[in-house]
C-alpha cells in the first residue's frame, strides 16, 4: 500500500488501500467530540486523490488540476527528527505536541482545551485530553500517562479516509491511517506515521499535508494559535 504525490497533480493510490468518508460528530460550541458512522467509498486497485481542491468527481482527481495550473509544492520536511516540538509535561502526563501537523480539525478545544485539561490534574479532565489526543486525526498531538507509560496512540489498519468538517461545513482533509508509506513527488518518502491528513483543496502552506486551509484563513490561523497557545 502506497501514496505516491504525482508533480502539480494527485495522490495515486497504489495497493488496494481502503477507502472511506466519514464526519465529525460536533457539540453545541461548534467542537468536534468523536467521529460518526465510516461509510466504505467503492474503488479500484490503484486510484487518483484530487490535491488541487477543483475535481468535478471527488474525492478522485478528474485532471482539473491541469485546467488550472495547479502546482502543489511540496513545503513540509520528510524527517520527523527536524521538527520542532511544542510538548509539555506534568507529574501525571506528558503531551507530544508536532505544532506543524495542525491541521485545525478543533478536538483539542473541547472543555477548555487540551492544556487547561492538563494543567487541571483530575481524573476527569485526564481522560477528556486522552480522548482529544486520540481523536486528533493529523497526530498532532499524542498523551503518554506517565503512571502506566500506555499512550493515546490508536492501533489502525491501513485506510485512507476522506473527512467533512460539519462544523464549518467544510471538506476536510484526507486522513491517512495505520502507516501508509507517501513517496513525494521527487522519489523520496516521508517519514512513516500512524495517522497523518494530507490536503485535499490545494491551499495548504504545508504541502502535502493538511494545515486547516480549507476553512481558515492563514491571519485566522495565526489568531487561533496564539489564543489557544498552539505555538
Amino acid at each position: 500500500m502506497k501514496i505516491k504525490i504525482i508533480k502539480s497533480g494527485p495522490y495515486l493510490v497504489t495497493g488496494n488501500v481502503p477507502l472511506s468518508k466519514i464526519e465529525f460528530v460536533i457539540d453545541e460550541n461548534n467542537s468536534p467530540i468523536c467521529f460518526g458512522k465510516k461509510e466504505r467509498i467503492e474503488t479500484s486497485e490503484t486510484y487518483s486523490l484530487c490535491r488541487c481542491g477543483h475535481s468535478n468527481n471527488k474525492p478522485f482527481c478528474d485532471g482539473n488540476h491541469g485546467k488550472i495550473g495547479f502546482k502543489g509544492e511540496e513545503i513540509a520536511s520528510k524527517n520527523l527528527a527536524d521538527l520542532k516540538n511544542n510538548d509539555i509535561e506534568t507529574d501525571k502526563v506528558k503531551l507530544i505536541d508536532r505544532t506543524i501537523f495542525c491541521d485545525h480539525s478543533r478536538f483539542c478545544l473541547r472543555e477548555g482545551g487540551i492544556r487547561k485539561l492538563i494543567d487541571d490534574g483530575t481524573e476527569e479532565s485526564i481522560e477528556i485530553a486522552i480522548e482529544e489526543a486520540k481523536n486528533c486525526p493529523s497526530g498532532r498531538l499524542t498523551l503518554i500517562n506517565k503512571e502506566n507509560n500506555e499512550s493515546s496512540e490508536s492501533e489502525y489498519e491501513r485506510e485512507i479516509i476522506m473527512i467533512y468538517d460539519s462544523g464549518e461545513k467544510v471538506q476536510g482533509p484526507i486522513w491517512v491511517r495505520g502507516g501508509i508509506e507517501i513517496e513525494s513527488s521527487n522519489g523520496d518518502n516521508y517519514d512513516i506515521r500512524n495517522r497523518i491528513t494530507l490536503c485535499q483543496c490545494g491551499k495548504s502552506e504545508n504541502k502535502p499535508f493538511c494545515n486547516g486551509s480549507h476553512w481558515v484563513s492563514q491571519e485566522r490561523q495565526a489568531k487561533f494559535r496564539k489564543k489557544w497557545g498552539l505555538d
